[in-house]
């Protein structure tokens, strides 16, 4: 009888861990300011991008907000419109294409990145980006004519972006002389398209241009 009375002691709290949810956690997070090329002037979007760590695993997560407070402004970013990659064996998950109306610049200084998982969990986490108010370098030039390319930059660091002729991003491949032949960049087969991306890894701010044709 008494080992009867101990199963039933020791079953609810069996029950209560079997059915516990843990919160999601933020283990990092990183925000860039990328300039995307436009008729007037450049326009400005932000690359968010948090590392989530959830014991239920990265399905059981299903939105993520960023706030800044001090504006009055907030982005949601719902799991269906992610993007994700992988790096070091860990999932990332956000945005490339936080923006403002009206093509205003973007808020500096503190921001908050919320998580919150399909048991309504949450946990949030600040972050402080301090980029300068206007680009550091003029929107960098690229252009190609007549099997020739040619780069007018003042970004530290130059990556071309690949893409097919169906438009699908193929790969990249780093850029270290500015002006050339195209047959010297020894793109993959079936490239037909490039971009640049300009980078200025210090002040956490690209560029990113148009896709041009190669041919």
């Amino acid at each position: 009888m008494m080992r009867n009375k101990v199963l039933l002691l020791l079953f609810p709290v069996v029950l209560f861990f079997a059915c516990s949810r843990s919160e999601p956690k933020i283990t990092y997070g990183t925000i860039r300011l990328v300039y995307f090329q436009a008729a007037d002037k450049p326009e400005e979007r932000f690359s968010f991008f948090v590392l989530p760590d959830d014991d239920d695993g990265i399905e059981d997560i299903a939105d993520l907000y960023l706030y800044h407070d001090r504006e009055g402004l907030f982005w949601h970013i719902p799991a269906e419109e992610w993007v994700t990659f992988e790096a070091e064996g860990k999932t990332w998950i956000g945005t490339r294409s936080l923006a403002m109306s009206d093509d205003e610049s973007l808020p500096r200084g503190q921001f908050r990145a919320v998580l919150i998982d399909k048991g309504g969990e949450k946990s949030q986490r600040l972050f402080t980006f301090d980029a300068p108010e206007d680009p550091r370098y003029p929107f960098p030039f690229f252009s190609i004519t007549e099997g020739r390319y040619l780069v007018e930059s003042g970004y530290p660091e130059h990556t071309l972006i690949c893409y097919d002729g169906e438009g699908n991003f193929v790969t990249t491949q780093p850029l270290q002389i500015l002006d050339g032949t195209v047959a010297s960049l020894s793109l993959p087969a079936g490239i037909r398209g490039i971009a640049l991306w300009a980078e200025d890894s210090e002040y956490l701010s690209s560029a990113l241009t148009d896709v041009i044709a190669i041919r």
